[in-house]
């Protein structure tokens, strides 16, 4: 991990000195979007906005803030994710605690639950099972947007799940959350819709992945071999008939999963793109 730490403030440093030499010290360290990092510190520290930063630039940091955003700033220095740094997240409607229990909730899988939502969309009180609930994104956003759907959430890890918990309680959603592990087969039956964001990065790869992956988010939520093709054959035998499947996967294995999919007898097989145009969402609805 990057060493580097960050200089002691200068005397009567204002927000603009401070977001200009916060935003050196972390190109320096490697970040890929400096700027808009010192930004979400700064404005975290300040309790602000980051358009606010920019309306009392000329203000004078205390000498407590100064020393808050150091130490903010160390850690992201030594590439801990932004996201463990401010203790939260957004995804969708909702603002979710994450730490180095649970992976940081990313924007392709944003799209993961647009997919499902489209699926559900006329069914009133739809069971809902997610496979790796990690921090619960998933499993709470569709509980959010779709108020009728009966969510469970499942997760070999004690600390994902102590996570999510504390995330629907935060979001006074009603969420089961429960111990399960996805190479076991799924739970119950009758399933309307099955969702994963399974582990999908190969044992060989992850050492190719920036420091904040590598050496920061859980190694057992990235990597497992199988465990895409586990959750697709055992959806089939917990779906009900009509039931959909909706599965983030890595770029470039869409069509090899949308083939598993066509093999097991799924319809209606679909591939979406994100939003930078790589197709990472394949799902299916049992016959």
């Amino acid at each position: 991990m990057n060493s580097s730490r960050a200089g002691p403030p200068a005397v009567g440093a204002t927000v603009a000195s401070v977001l200009d030499r916060s935003t050196e010290q972390l190109s320096r360290a490697g970040c890929s979007d400096p700027r808009v990092d010192s930004e979400l510190l700064l404005a975290h520290v300040l309790s602000m906005s980051r358009a606010g930063l920019y309306a009392e630039s000329r203000r004078e940091l205390t000498v407590v803030e100064e020393d808050e955003l150091r130490s903010l700033l160390d850690r992201r220095m030594r590439r801990e994710p932004l996201a463990y740094v401010l203790g939260e997240w957004e995804f969708r409607r909702l603002t979710l605690r994450v730490d180095s229990r649970v992976l940081v909730p990313r924007p392709e899988t944003e799209v993961v639950v647009e997919r499902c939502l489209a699926l559900l969309s006329g069914s009133d009180a739809p069971r809902v099972l997610d496979v790796g609930t990690g921090s619960g994104a998933i499993a709470l956003a569709i509980a959010d947007e779709h108020p009728g759907a009966r969510v469970t959430g499942i997760d070999a890890s004690p600390g994902a799940l102590e996570v999510a918990r504390e995330n629907a309680a935060r979001a006074g959603l009603d969420v089961e959350l429960t111990d399960g592990d996805l190479f076991r087969g799924l739970p119950g039956a009758s399933w309307d819709l099955v969702v994963s964001n399974p582990p999908y990065v190969s044992p060989d790869e992850i050492e190719l992945l920036e420091p904040e992956v590598r050496d920061w988010e859980p190694r057992a939520a990235l990597v497992a071999e199988g465990a895409t093709e586990a959750v697709v054959r055992s959806a089939f035998a917990v779906l009900r008939g009509g039931g959909g499947l909706v599965l983030e996967v890595p770029p470039g294995d869409a069509g090899r999963m949308s083939d598993l999919l066509h093999e097991l007898d799924f319809a209606r097989v679909r591939i979406s793109q994100d939003l930078a145009g790589r197709e990472r969402v394949v799902e299916g609805v049992r016959p």
